[in-house]
């Protein structure tokens, strides 16, 4: 490993969605095989610790937020948003709680509808990086929590993989329809795109939504290093959905992805949310049960999985993830590149 600790660590990650945190209670999180503990303290805002007391190594995230401190449900010792223990109800009023006794506390911040952290070394260059459309006016939101069983690589390069959807999402997102397309695929300064061109627009409930014949419909995927998908398209009418999935390690296998789903749907977005929440849900439950069977097929010894140019993100994200994994420099941005896949 790099000296000073994994580099991947060195990003921001999501814990949980803002409405999954309370005033009163903790939640009790995972990331990176790391216990944590995610409470509302001064002014609601949001602070993390380690989940643990530095008393006994009870639970933090067992106890409750009082007067926004984070009381140890063991013997009531009260910790602040910094990890400095405030209260110590056994030592009485008025005698002061001795030096040096400080929980961990991990960067936060509260963005875009999700709480994130910061779990590696060294102090944040910046908040994370801002959610498409978040902020922009007309469009719907609503973000989903799913648990994934893989890696992040597996994770990213579904997320962003056409020909996958015409077979495990048919006639849902896409079906197969022998249509010859070129995909621009350009390495960037973050991670890579693939912008697609002639993409063909039928047999699929998704389609038949957003997607009047004819016109020109513009579909860019993203991978942003080193953890983030983005999928974009806009459409001839106005009308557009932006699908932005960031994933979280858990521990092991266990992938924590937060997905931010937005569509602009011409004054319509709330009305049209009720169709579309259960039918994003739905997709997404295909792609777990793949990735999970993937997951559970893999053997020791097996040669390693093979890859075409159809794979058109898979080669860039796992080169930017192995550079960043071992402290190397990064796939160099400007190259560019077309390919034909069919749909």
């Amino acid at each position: 490993m790099p000296a000073g600790g994994d580099p991947l660590l060195r990003h921001w990650y999501a814990l949980c969605r803002s409405r999954d945190l309370g005033r009163r209670l903790p939640l009790g999180v995972r990331l990176f095989g790391r216990r944590l503990a995610v409470f509302r303290g001064e002014d609601g805002r949001p602070a993390v610790l380690e989940d643990r007391c530095v008393h006994r190594h009870a639970p933090l995230s067992a106890g409750r937020v009082c007067a926004a401190r984070l009381q140890c449900p063991y013997h009531g010792w009260e910790y602040e948003g910094s990890g400095r223990v405030a209260r110590v109800p056994a030592l009485g009023a008025g005698v002061p709680v001795p030096a040096g006794l400080q929980a961990a506390a991990l960067p936060c911040v509260e963005q875009d509808g999700l709480v994130w952290t910061w779990p590696g070394e060294g102090v944040p260059d910046g908040p994370p990086r801002p959610i498409a459309t978040c902020g922009e006016p007309g469009w719907t939101r609503f973000i989903m929590k799913t648990r994934f069983r893989g890696s992040i690589e597996a994770c990213l390069e579904n997320f962003l993989d056409c020909p996958h959807a015409t077979f495990v999402h048919r006639g849902w997102f896409r079906s197969p329809t022998g249509t010859p397309v070129t995909a621009r695929v350009t390495m960037l300064a973050d991670g890579a795109q693939a912008e697609y061109f002639g993409e063909p627009r039928r047999r699929s409930v998704i389609w038949a939504m957003f997607s009047p014949p004819g016109g020109t419909m513009h579909h860019v995927d993203r991978f942003i290093a080193p953890a983030t998908s983005c999928v974009d398209y806009a459409f001839p009418n106005g009308l557009a959905y932006n699908i932005t999935s960031t994933c979280s390690p858990v521990e092991g296998d266990a992938i924590e992805v937060y997905t931010v789903m937005s569509f602009r749907f011409r004054g319509l977005g709330p009305l049209v949310r009720l169709f579309f929440e259960p039918l994003s849900r739905w997709i997404i439950r295909q792609d777990v049960r793949m990735l999970d069977r993937v997951a559970g097929n893999r053997a020791d010894g097996a040669a390693p999985a093979r890859s075409t140019e159809a794979d058109l993100l898979g080669e860039a994200i796992w080169r930017w993830r192995s550079a960043l994994a071992r402290g190397e420099p990064t796939p160099a941005a400007g190259a560019v590149r077309d390919v034909r896949i069919v749909l």
